[in-house]
């Protein structure tokens, strides 16, 4: 018997595997990834954590957009929603806690209190998270409904979905290789 060398295979129309190729660009798909797979990391820190615990719950379903699994740890967190007033004893520890949340993150300001100090205008209270640290998102109201973080979700969506994620998270990489 003697060994005969396989003949090349062509590669040729398959209507079997006609719609399972999917041709995108790699900032696309990473961006499809992260913005389908939110972690928010809850930041209660009044009356609007209430709001913030029923747009989790089955009635609203915030599962659809891919940000069921709240962490409580900020190393598993993606993104932070601060809901509600941020006074200066807290503010430490809110910054202490994104500053231990990987990249890339976000943060979704919730509420009057947390987007502006809302109606306390004291000594006390922080007016507004994004003196602290930097906000993606502000949701308007006192507290806001549930539906209304849910759109603020979409636009953070739609935030992340704009980004061009491979050249700002990877740039030593990409000046390296040119």
């Amino acid at each position: 018997m003697t060994a005969t060398a396989p003949e090349p295979v062509h590669a040729a129309y398959d209507s079997k595997i006609e719609g399972n190729i999917v041709i995108t660009k790699l900032d696309a798909a990473i961006n499809w990834m992260r913005k389908n797979s939110l972690w928010p990391m809850p930041m209660g820190l009044a009356c609007c954590a209430i709001e913030l615990m029923a747009t989790g719950a089955s009635r609203y379903d915030i599962s659809r957009f891919g940000a069921e699994v709240f962490r409580f740890s900020p190393r598993q967190s993606d993104v932070m929603i601060v809901s509600g007033t941020v006074t200066y004893k807290m503010a430490l520890a809110v910054k202490r806690i994104w500053d231990q949340m990987p990249e890339p993150k976000w943060c979704i300001a919730m509420g009057a209190c947390a987007s502006s100090g809302g109606m306390f205008r004291s000594y006390a209270t922080l007016q507004g998270i994004d003196r602290l640290i930097p906000v993606d998102v502000y949701i308007s109201g006192c507290p806001p409904r549930p539906e209304a973080l849910l759109e603020g979700l979409m636009r953070l969506q739609k935030k992340i979905d704009a980004e061009h994620s491979l050249m700002e998270q990877k740039r030593e990489l990409i000046e390296e290789l040119a």
